[in-house]
């Protein structure tokens, strides 16, 4: 699936969201088979020939010039984030290495633990969840064990939201928007990363197993999920909103630090204190 594809599809997903007249074309009397831009508008519009765009979306430009994505980012109308995951997907073409297996170093897990009033997780680039405090697994996933085993058997948020619908669309208010934001951050890896067989691996199984994350993937929404506040429905304190902020770690391929917060003086504050107390009663 990646990296070959990766670009096409991105590609072809931001034309299908675009009519002609938003361009400036006449939509014409012409029936359109499918939705969107034709390839041959979008290739005019960008300056380029349709011959070229054509093999950009399938894979054959691995060294397309940054004028030429940026011409075809402008007739698309890509935002800022778009645009730099349209750059990452055209290198990832000429990327192809082997990417280390995920090592979580002792400093970050020290890290982690050192928060004892928010919870915190390290998380990996395939969305593994490296590491957390006690009140991460009390806010994030309770019905798991609070050891984290190595490889494959590590919880992954990404898998839990889309395979334990049950637990994770009572977790989340809005879980649709948490379910695209999953998919970001695989899109996101999957871009700085194409050489992480894990991560296609991990892709074909939610699309084979998962229907919502089938069509939601189709779309390739693109964020950096770097700061998101979400309401979290804890089935013991209520609804808290909780501001998660990923620190990225620049020794570590992908890693990351995410700590939720609270605002302060809220009633969520509150509530996230009581957890707190909770967890910290536990034996």
């Amino acid at each position: 699936m990646y990296p070959s594809s990766a670009l096409g599809e991105f590609l072809r997903s931001r034309r299908a969201r675009l009519r002609p007249e938003d361009v400036g074309l006449r939509s014409g009397v012409r029936s359109r088979r499918v939705a969107g831009l034709r390839r041959e508008e979008l290739a005019s519009l960008a300056g380029v020939s349709v011959g070229y765009y054509t093999r950009l979306e399938q894979g054959q430009s691995p060294n397309v010039s940054e004028e030429v994505l940026d011409s075809v980012a402008r007739v698309l109308g890509l935002d800022g984030e778009e645009i730099a995951h349209l750059h990452r997907l055209a290198r990832a073409s000429r990327l192809r290495d082997q990417v280390r297996p995920e090592r979580l170093r002792p400093g970050v897990r020290l890290m982690v633990d050192s928060f004892t009033e928010v919870p915190a997780i390290a998380v990996g680039r395939r969305g593994d969840i490296l590491a957390w405090n006690r009140l991460a697994h009390a806010l994030l996933a309770p019905h798991r064990p609070f050891e984290i085993p190595e490889g494959e058997q590590r919880p992954n948020f990404v898998l839990i939201d889309f395979l334990e619908p049950e637990f994770s669309r009572a977790l989340y208010a809005d879980w649709e928007q948490k379910a695209r934001d999953d998919i970001a951050y695989l899109e996101g890896a999957l871009s700085r990363f194409p050489g992480d067989e894990g991560l296609t691996a991990l892709v074909e199984e939610l699309t084979a197993a998962s229907p919502e994350f089938r069509a939601l993937w189709a779309e390739h929404p693109v964020s950096t999920c770097a700061s998101v506040t979400r309401d979290y429905r804890h089935p013991v304190v209520g609804v808290m909103t909780l501001t998660a902020e990923l620190l990225r770690t620049p020794d570590d391929e992908g890693q990351g630090v995410t700590v939720f917060q609270a605002e302060l003086g809220s009633p969520s504050r509150d509530r996230l204190r009581h957890l707190a107390d909770l967890v910290a009663e536990r034996p």
